[in-house]
């Protein structure tokens, strides 16, 4: 990888991560100090620098440490002294067991979110880790943990690495208080509440946030805007009931104005309060226009942050996501109503980044968590402030749903527009379902055809990712995907696109193995399927899982949370493995196995259809393999 641009940056010009640049800003003392598990860029994808900028924004001063070293004298965790409001923690930008490990529970040799891609540059639960080590050195400072891992696993959770039902990381973190989702309206709180001599304790009432209270402090369950979950004790007795809690989980993730989730564990409960309406375009535009620098902090001069390189060139556009795929984070950490960002902001931001040194013309991404959802939301918004379903796009778009492209269009055309902008791509994950959803109204019909249209012909970097997932219509139920026969019609479009402007380029699907309801022989017909689309698969993964998701429930219990019903899911590593060779039914390394295996499922049909010069009127054997 190229050495990496560092740009003109002077280091007091980021917040401050030693007390030596803390001093350069003459500051005399710190308000809060920020421990995170990332390394530090000063960019809004990063969580650990639009919480910081968000409280200096409220008048804080604030130090961040990036990936503390927890195994020597711990000097990191000293060196600021004891904040004068609180400490904060966030593992970063990933579950740090997601981080770590593969599918298959291997270590993972590099990690994205480090410089120099280097591993082991953060423990494995770095919100405990750290946690306990700062209430060790610090006993009477406020700690409040934040980010992906803690908002994920707060309540009771399954972990696949350690292969059982985990309680609340509230239980293993001595954490005065944890904040879900986005931060930016819980942390300035809890600052300005400290700040003006409340007692962390006292803090109980503050929306987005979890705490701990003794288990006698349960409000009565029948008590209105309150639902009592089935007891972490419970759920490790019976699945049944952690699929149970599961359901009013997602679902109050996923409401407009929710109810408080209590969970017992033991002789505690932990209360988890409603999550914040969507942040106002005005609200959103404020985080995003803080003056980041956009670049990683000085002190990795030299050194390359591959998430960074990612992103440096992109833009995120708005937040949420309403498709609820079963196998998502998403909607449990942001909710899935969309909050967009001003056409304003985003183009100020879009010049930022013409202006940085190695900018060559081409913005790598004008996306979001799902490409095509900026500015969406529901015609009559008090519907959606009374709805219930975890996703707007499944089983079908909901009719309340405005689908409506322009917008989106708009805000390409005047990034086009700029002299300075050669193209801009779209990197995000494209919803086709969505661009593709015939709404009735014929002038929205005739802009979202145009939005495809544009997209493929204008914003494709030779390649387009879209995500069917699977081809078996039962196991994209589970999924909550749309019929694979609308990737069919999808391609027809890209296929005509390309061929009257003279392009060339690729739609790569991602697809999914060993996801919940699906069984080797679905495999098998993805594998035919695909083979019939002329597709060598590059984008597939294992389903792994992961807390707070919908496929992770099912795959821990055995059970959907929503129908009660029993699903099957491959578990065992060569149950796994049975799947996942289908991907690759065109390497001559797996067509002995496979064909073998089709033998076994009774299904010579799809043994003619992957490899029809092959004879199946009997098994192959070791004297006749009868390989072509």
């Amino acid at each position: 990888m190229a050495e990496p641009i560092f740009h003109r940056h002077k280091v007091t010009e980021f917040l401050p991560t030693s007390v030596k640049e803390m001093k350069a800003l003459g500051w005399t003392h710190v308000d809060v100090v920020l421990f995170s598990g990332d390394a530090y860029v000063d960019h809004p994808s990063f969580g650990a620098a639009v919480i910081g900028r968000t409280l200096q924004a409220a008048g804080y001063n604030v130090a961040i440490v990036p990936q503390p070293n927890w195994q020597d004298d711990l000097r990191d965790f000293k060196k600021f002294g004891a904040p004068r409001l609180f400490f904060g923690i966030s593992a970063g930008a990933m579950d740090s067991m997601v981080n770590h490990y593969t599918a298959a529970r291997r270590r993972r040799s590099d990690d994205a979110y480090t410089a120099g891609g280097r591993h082991g540059a953060r423990p494995d639960y770095p919100t405990v880790v750290y946690g306990e080590i700062i209430r060790r050195l610090f006993p009477d400072t406020p700690l409040v943990v934040g980010g992906i891992e803690a908002s994920l696993r707060r309540l009771s959770h399954y972990d696949y690495w350690q292969d059982r039902l985990r309680p609340s990381i509230m239980m293993d973190t001595p954490a005065d208080i944890l904040i879900y989702g986005m931060g930016e309206k819980p942390i300035v709180e809890i600052a300005r509440r400290l700040d003006s001599g409340e007692n962390v304790k006292d803090l109980t009432d503050i929306m987005q946030t979890a705490i701990v209270l003794p288990a006698d402090e349960m409000p009565d369950p029948d008590t209105h805007g309150h639902i009592l979950l089935h007891s972490f004790e419970k759920c490790m007795a019976d699945k049944r009931c952690q699929a149970e809690n599961f359901k009013h989980i997602e679902q109050q993730s996923n409401r407009f104005e929710g109810d408080t989730l209590w969970q017992q564990h033991g002789q505690r409960v932990v209360k988890v309060n409603p999550m914040l309406p969507p942040m106002g375009t005005a609200e959103i535009d404020r985080s995003f226009d803080l003056p980041y620098t956009r670049v990683p902090h000085p002190r990795y001069k030299g050194k390359v942050i591959p998430a960074y390189e990612m992103i440096r060139h992109s833009v995120n556009m708005h937040r949420g996501c309403f498709g609820g795929c079963a196998f998502c984070t998403i909607s449990a950490h942001q909710g899935k109503f969309i909050a967009s960002r001003s056409k304003e902001s985003i183009l100020k931001e879009v010049r930022q980044v013409t202006r940085m040194d190695d900018f060559k013309g081409y913005i790598s991404d004008l996306g979001g968590p799902s490409a095509n959802m900026y500015g969406m939301h529901g015609h009559d918004l008090s519907i959606c402030k009374k709805c219930m379903r975890p996703s707007c796009l499944h089983p079908k778009p909901c009719p309340n749903l405005d689908t409506d492209h322009s917008r989106l269009l708009d805000i390409y055309h005047a990034v086009d527009a700029m002299p300075e902008v050669k193209k801009s791509f779209i990197g995000s994950g494209v919803r086709y379902d969505l661009s593709m959803h015939p709404t009735g109204n014929h002038k929205i019909d005739a802009i979202n055809r145009r939005y495809n249209e544009e997209l493929i012909a204008n914003h494709v970097s030779g390649r387009l990712k879209v995500a069917p997932e699977h081809t078996c219509p039962h196991v994209l139920n589970v999924m909550r995907k749309p019929d694979f026969a609308l990737f069919y019609d999808f391609k027809r479009i890209f296929d005509s696109v390309n061929e009257r402007h003279g392009m060339r380029q690729q739609l790569i699907p991602y697809f999914i193995s060993s996801h919940p309801a699906c069984r080797e022989v679905d495999m098998a017909e993805l594998a035919a399927e695909t083979k019939q689309l002329n597709m060598h698969l590059e984008q597939v993964q294992d389903f792994t899982p992961t807390p707070m998701t919908l496929a992770t429930e099912i795959y821990y219990t055995g059970i959907h949370p929503y129908t009660g019903e029993k699903i099957f899911t491959a578990i065992r590593p060569e149950e796994k493995l049975a799947q996942r060779k289908y991907f690759f039914w065109y390497d001559k390394t797996y067509r002995t196995d496979i064909i073998k295996s089709l033998h076994r499922l009774h299904r010579p049909d799809l043994i003619a259809r992957l490899y029809p010069a092959y004879r199946v009127n009997e098994p192959p054997s070791r004297k006749n393999p009868r390989r072509r």
